[in-house]
């Protein structure tokens, strides 16, 4: 695992739970609004050893609830889905924080996780304009189906970017998200 980084204890990256955050390094998307920047390239130095990570853990059993891998993005790591076992094992539920890059590994993740926080970050065919990648909707479009009809207690949600003014491309997105889910968009306002 590439760690870029931990918060060792959050009430609201997993809801209802005490959760610390993993973040893992690496993203393959170039979202230009992405908080987590520093996260992007897989190869910019571990800041934290899966080691060091596991050792925090141990003494945080019984205080926390469950663990979150975020980044970056999680399912890049090769190794996530050893990590999450192990995480569960130890008596943590797991939470998942994606975007949707990688559907094989959201689908062999699945079964293991307590909790999803999905990201859409546009109406599908939109995808590329926000994270100048090719077929980055296709993607997301495959693993937001995926974690919808997994039945794993899952958050769909946006980040309102100016781009998503244009074209009425919000009311879109609310409506794709609702007809195709039935589901509910949670939306984090950004200041640009």
């Amino acid at each position: 695992m590439k760690i870029g980084g931990l918060t060792p204890c959050t009430t609201i990256d997993y809801p209802g739970e005490l959760a610390a955050v993993v973040f893992c390094q690496g993203c393959p998307w170039r979202c230009s609004y992405c908080h987590n920047q520093h996260l992007q390239e897989s190869d910019s130095g571990e800041a934290i050893s899966w080691d060091s990570l596991l050792g925090f853990l141990e003494k945080r059993r019984r205080l926390l609830d469950a663990v979150v891998f975020s980044g970056g993005e999680p399912t890049m790591q090769p190794d996530i889905v050893e990590a999450v076992q192990t995480v569960k094992q130890m008596g943590f539920k797991a939470g998942l924080h994606t975007a949707g890059p990688y559907p094989r590994v959201l689908h062999e993740l699945l079964p293991y996780l307590d909790w999803v926080g999905m990201d859409i970050k546009a109406p599908f065919e939109d995808y590329e304009l926000i994270t100048a990648c090719p077929d980055s909707g296709k993607a997301a479009e495959m693993s937001a189906a995926m974690v919808r009809e997994s039945g794993v207690p899952h958050q769909f949600r946006t980040t309102v970017h100016p781009l998503l003014n244009e074209e009425q491309r919000i009311e879109r997105l609310r409506s794709m998200v609702s007809a195709k889910w039935g589901s509910s968009l949670t939306e984090q306002r950004m200041v640009f």
